[in-house]
């Protein structure tokens, strides 16, 4: 996977560049000169690219070695003689999905279980956020697992002491120690940086600025780029004036304010992940069906119900979310957790609270691949890996189309989602 570094950490820009000259060179390549590349043509799907452009019918994309060589109208793209045809008429495809926000199992079989299942309902690149422990995390980062979505991690978090949680985050009580934690990430390269800021409903001292603050600062010294788990308002104004690179949440107690906003209008290029509560009204799972065990999906249905209490919390970060996009903040992507079918309830929750399903997929797509830094992801263009989802449905016309899923490519290659759903439905825990 190609990830832009900054200038004081190791650059890999260059595998960018390699996988565009490979396709440069191999985009000329006579499928039948007996050189081993496997070209294979997409035709006829209707075409959602993943930047916010409008989706082209009747569309013709071209797969070499894994990656995108050609994509377009039928008219504009010249089929390779001797090419693998597959006819995707009354399909719709789009990027696979960029999860930036979930946490991961640090062991190697619960981890390959965890990045399978989550290719499976779409995704093919996920991001590990702050509770990755040992070096598993690190040995698999980018790894090509069979059948399953590509891994980043965060490694270990920073926050104030909070015992009785979780003991895998850094806990901090000085600036020294705030440097020491970025220090010791910055060493194995993380892709992020988490912090926490959050009393957990006063039940421990949350960091405070000076603390964030240092964190922020060392990590920027090193070429690393901070996302803050936070509940605040008034938190996030702080984050906002320390420096921040991106939000893990929206804000969750109260409405944005102007401030806020006047905050953030200075500093354009901070993201928003705003992993969205439950919405409190109950909904259909029975898209589930077939890929969970029927007395657990059953055990979920029957949990679904109204609750006024969610409806209102949702109802604060709906509106934060409208009021960000509305102000063209940049939004990217994320569940939190690991239950491999959430990002399609995420979607739909984003659109209920105002965004439309085109921006909810270029959130899902571009934004998070390029809040990740990834160059090699997140749109259906030439010289990108050929990640995509076909689908039975357009999520134009309704979000929760994306559910409606034919195949899922890696690299070009379909992964296997009988065998998948199989696993799935014969009573594995997601």
């Amino acid at each position: 996977m190609c990830r832009v570094k900054s200038e004081s950490r190791i650059v890999v820009v260059m595998c960018a560049v390699l996988s565009l000259g490979t396709v440069l060179m191999t985009g000329c390549t006579d499928p039948d000169d007996g050189s081993g590349a496997t070209v294979t043509v997409f035709e006829g799907a209707r075409l959602i690219v993943g930047d916010g452009s409008a989706s082209i019918e009747d569309a013709v994309f071209v797969v070499e070695s894994g990656h995108f060589t050609h994509a377009g109208q039928r008219s504009d793209v010249e089929i390779p003689g001797g090419a693998t045809r597959v006819d995707l008429s009354g399909k719709t495809v789009m990027p696979t999905i960029v999860n930036a926000h979930i946490h991961l199992a640090s062991t190697r079989e619960d981890r390959t279980d965890q990045l399978q299942q989550m290719a499976y309902y779409g995704a093919g690149v996920v991001v590990s956020l702050g509770l990755d422990s040992g070096d598993v995390p690190f040995e698999m980062r980018d790894e090509m697992v069979t059948d399953g979505a590509r891994s980043l991690t965060a490694g270990r978090g920073i926050t104030s002491p909070e015992p009785g949680r979780s003991e895998v985050p850094s806990w901090i009580t000085s600036e020294e120690e705030a440097q020491t934690a970025v220090q010791q990430l910055a060493a194995n390269e993380v892709d992020l940086v988490k912090i926490w800021v959050d009393d957990r409903n006063g039940r421990y001292e949350k960091l405070s600025p000076a603390l964030y603050g240092a964190v922020i600062d060392e990590a920027h010294t090193h070429g690393l780029r901070v996302t803050a788990h936070v509940y605040n308002l008034e938190d996030a104004k702080g984050l906002l004036r320390a420096g921040i690179d991106a939000f893990a949440h929206g804000v969750r107690d109260l409405d944005v304010d102007d401030e806020l906003m006047a905050l953030w209008s200075e500093r354009p290029n901070v993201v928003l992940v705003p992993n969205l509560p439950n919405p409190g009204v109950a909904v259909d799972l029975s898209w589930l069906s077939g890929t969970v065990p029927p007395d657990e999906l059953q055990e979920m249905q029957n949990a679904q119900k109204d609750s006024p209490a969610d409806q209102e919390s949702f109802g604060i970060q709906a509106r934060n979310l409208a009021r960000f996009n509305q102000a063209g903040v940049r939004i990217a992507f994320g569940t939190d957790g690991n239950t491999p079918w959430a990002p399609h309830l995420e979607m739909e929750d984003m659109v209920r609270s105002g965004m439309t399903p085109a921006e909810v997929i270029v959130a899902a797509t571009r934004n998070s691949a390029e809040l990740m830094q990834l160059t090699d992801v997140g749109t259906v263009a030439v010289g990108k890996s050929a990640d995509f989802i076909v689908l039975d449905a357009n999520p134009l016309d309704d979000i929760t189309n994306t559910r409606r899923i034919s195949a899922i490519y890696l690299r070009g290659i379909a992964i296997d989602r009988d065998a998948l759903g199989a696993r799935l439905s014969g009573g594995m825990s997601p």
